[in-house]
């Protein structure tokens, strides 16, 4: 007990003997060792990117789970399991849910019925949308966000540590330089014997030692955030393919799923079938058409064409070649199509016989089927 009391009142006095050497630093009143200007370089460069990593990594923390206080308790949890060293169950997504929900919502309102088709086929889709969106979060958090917290909660903490007793041993090595000043000021007024001044000289090459060992220490951990940087490097590059890997498969799907409402709306071949069935997205293409009066009476003959348009009608839009502007991308999935580029203009026609969900698209020397929906035919 004695023993602890004794080196409880020894670590208090050197915390007190530092703590008035930096504030006569602060002050001016005393001298500061500077490091070398590598050290301080290395130091500048060690704050710089510890600050930035950590805002990238709350960013992407965001990006990836917008809302962590939700149903989930998500961050909390991902805290819990790191902590208990355990693999982070996987969890349903927004869009697996909206998928289950628009599923169930079919169920009841009967699988068979315009609105429970669509709502079997967009629920699908959702599921998808949501099962990539889980393995994007997955790859992102486990390649990306985890060696971002690894450098803060490892590398980091023994750099800050090292780097504070660095500071120490710095304090101590001026505190050592004032004594011996102070000791030789003395000598010389014969104040003091020459034996104080060897004892503040042995003090002062102690610390000295001590001093440039830490620098060293910290010099070599500093040095090493070169090496982060590289590995920080490799992980931007692998969740930046990881995130166009997942907006691909998005669009990827999107397209599919745009498709499978076009073949629901063409199943019907009455008009009074054409308005209960499946829903189609609609196009500018036609929304620039003709209208009056006379396209209500006329739409009353004869089957309705894409967009609301009378069959009849369809000539004044695609007869003869005319440009169209693409609206969105589409890739042909086989020879009888042609690829498109969103905002690109391209000349289009008809052939008779042909599907009206489709026209002939040409580019150059390039020809093939593109579908209506994705173009804005100009006059």
């Amino acid at each position: 007990m004695d023993f602890n009391v004794k080196k409880l009142a020894s670590d208090a006095g050197v915390f007190f003997t530092r703590a008035m050497q930096f504030t006569e630093e602060k002050l001016g009143q005393a001298e500061k060792t500077e490091l070398d200007q590598h050290l301080e370089n290395l130091i500048i460069k060690g704050d710089s990117t510890k600050n930035w990593t950590e805002k990238i990594l709350r960013q992407t923390e965001v990006l990836l789970q917008p809302n962590p206080i939700d149903h989930t308790g998500a961050r909390i949890e991902e805290f819990i399991y790191d902590k208990l060293d355990k693999k982070l169950p996987s969890k349903t997504t927004n869009a697996e849910l909206l998928g289950h929900y628009m599923l169930d919502a079919a169920s009841e309102f009967g699988a068979d019925t315009p609105y429970g088709k669509t709502l079997v086929i967009v629920g699908e889709y959702e599921k998808r949308l949501g099962s990539a969106e889980r393995e994007f979060l997955h790859t992102a958090a486990a390649g990306f966000l985890s060696p971002l917290r690894n450098f803060l909660e490892g590398d980091w903490k023994t750099i800050a540590k090292e780097r504070r007793l660095l500071e120490n041993r710095r304090l101590d090595l001026d505190i050592c330089k004032a004594r011996l000043k102070k000791a030789k000021l003395a000598e010389a007024k014969a104040a003091l014997l020459s034996e104080e001044v060897d004892k503040a000289e042995h003090e002062l090459r102690v610390a000295q030692t001590e001093f440039d060992r830490q620098a060293e220490v910290t010099r070599l951990l500093l040095e090493g955030i070169s090496s982060t940087h590289l590995n920080h490097l490799r992980c931007l590059q692998d969740f930046a393919e990881a995130q166009a890997t997942y907006y691909a498969q998005c669009h990827h799907y999107m397209q599919e799923l745009q498709r499978e409402l076009h073949r629901c709306s063409n199943a019907s071949t009455s008009p009074q079938t054409s308005v209960a069935s499946c829903p189609k997205p609609v196009s500018s293409a036609f929304l620039s058409g003709p209208s009056s009066s006379g396209d209500t009476s006329s739409s009353l003959s004869g089957p309705k064409a894409p967009g609301g348009l009378a069959s009849d009608q369809m000539p004044t839009l695609v007869t003869g070649a005319r440009k169209a502007k693409v609206l969105y991308d589409y890739d042909a999935h086989d020879g009888s199509e042609l690829s498109l580029l969103a905002d690109e203009l391209i000349t289009v026609y008809t052939v008779p016989g042909m599907d009206p969900d489709w026209l002939i698209g040409e580019r150059g020397n390039e020809k093939g089927k593109v579908p209506v929906t994705y173009l804005e035919l100009l006059s």
